[in-house]
């Protein structure tokens, strides 16, 4: 690992990660968990996004969300969480003066939460209310619907958040089991960046988590494979103003090395206002305001996904659009020249999004937890310039075609027929 980052593995296991930086004064603090939604019981499906809620609620030191955010924001910091699939983050940016405070807080929370039941049935409350919100905007629905369609009953196809149904089943009791046997050490990465060392670092990861043990046996996902054979269509009808849609198709794991093409497609595709997706359907056909492309890479199995917003009349005409592009990228080289450009946009953008605090931290944990590795952005650089023309059409021919695309609408419509045929890519 290169000099400019720092990693040390405690006795139990956790593993303490940093990117300490010259010229800033904050410092960023995230504790990363390998488990995320895909971990979950059918039953309780949502629990992970139920408990990083209920980790904010109270402590026997902090007995309320608001001793804990007011103890971060009273001095300049910020605090958060998120829930995703296979992980689930906790951090803090504060002024580096106040970074042994960050580690206080999130400690506390991480280990010494109350879930209080009173609290429990409330936030159970507002998460259903989340959901109905989901449900309510057909443009984030419609990415809800795409994964089922992608992936059926598998445990990456489920929303995050759950449903209604299953986070009802979600006691207090399944909630502090799940966290005690998942909230592990040998699933913790604890990242910071900024004005910090590594030394200071690992002192204060032995302090508050040098302790932690495991508890009972973790939960495990089960393996996604795609069987698809045939392009498959989901229609949600709704009366709306747009239609909202994804095209979508199984893709590539992050586990492998031809992710640096995989994410070189993506941009082509979708990255900024020259990529093809902007230039080609909203610039030059004026067919859609928002149009945009994503692959959501996972340990087993990948997935990409374009989604477009368009009038209700011209809504065969944007899937037909869409196809062709995945047909050019399939069919036809990617000129040198413009292949040279969507790799400096991409190098570009890396560097750029390195001057933060957090986005270090972020940048250092978010690898050790998912490769278990950290390179440098020089040694990605290698890699994103190693992809070539050749690597591209030969990927987009592995994974456009049209026996595995999928599409999910939701609008006024009715009848699959119509769009059956805008899927078949030649």
């Amino acid at each position: 690992m290169s000099e400019q980052y720092g990693k040390t593995t405690l006795k139990n296991g956790v593993r303490v990660v940093t990117g300490p930086m010259s010229g800033v004064r904050s410092a960023s603090l995230i504790f990363y968990y390998g488990v995320g939604s895909r971990y979950e019981q059918p039953r309780i499906a949502g629990v992970s996004h139920f408990l990083e809620h209920m980790l904010f609620k109270g402590t026997e030191k902090r007995p309320d969300p608001m001793t804990i955010s007011q103890e971060i924001e009273g001095v300049g910091g910020i605090l958060n969480a998120g829930t995703g699939r296979e992980s689930t983050n906790y951090w803090c940016k504060v002024p580096s003066t106040h970074f042994e405070l960050s580690f206080d807080v999130l400690s506390d929370i991480l280990r010494n939460s109350v879930i209080d039941k009173k609290e429990l049935d409330k936030e159970r409350s507002v998460i259903f209310e989340e959901i109905r919100s989901i449900n309510d905007s057909p443009e984030d629905l419609v990415h809800e619907v795409i994964d089922e369609v992608v992936w059926g009953e598998s445990g990456v196809a489920r929303s995050i958040a759950g449903s209604e149904e299953t986070v009802a089943n979600v006691d207090r009791e399944a909630m502090i089991d799940y966290w005690r046997r998942n909230y592990r050490p040998d699933r913790l990465v604890i990242a910071a960046g900024g004005d910090i060392s590594h030394q200071q670092v690992v002192e204060l990861s032995e302090k508050f988590f040098g302790d932690l043990d495991c508890v009972g046996e973790p939960d495990e996902f089960e393996v996604t494979a795609s069987d698809q054979s045939e392009a498959r269509i989901r229609l949600l009808e709704r009366e709306t103003e747009q239609a909202h849609l994804c095209v979508a198709m199984p893709a590539l794991p992050y586990t492998t090395e031809r992710r640096y093409v995989q994410g070189t497609i993506e941009a082509v595709l979708s990255s900024g206002m020259s990529s093809r997706l902007f230039q080609e359907i909203r610039e030059k056909r004026g067919l859609v305001y928002s149009v945009y492309g994503y692959f959501r890479p996972y340990e087993d199995c990948g997935q990409g996904v374009i989604y477009a917003g368009t009038d209700l009349d011209r809504v065969q005409e944007t899937i037909g659009a869409i196809v062709e592009e995945l047909r050019k990228l399939k069919d036809e080289p990617v000129p040198a020249d413009e292949l040279q450009r969507t790799k400096d946009l991409r190098k570009g953008r890396l560097l750029m999004g390195l001057e933060d605090s957090r986005s270090v931290a972020s940048w250092v944990g978010s690898q050790e937890l998912t490769y278990g590795e950290i390179k440098t952005p020089e040694e990605v650089m290698v890699k994103i310039e190693e992809v070539s023309v050749e690597d591209v059409q030969e990927l987009s021919r592995e994974i456009f075609r049209a026996d595995r695309l999928n599409l999910a609408l939701v609008g006024p419509y009715d009848d699959p027929a119509p769009f059956s045929e805008l899927l078949r890519l030649p």
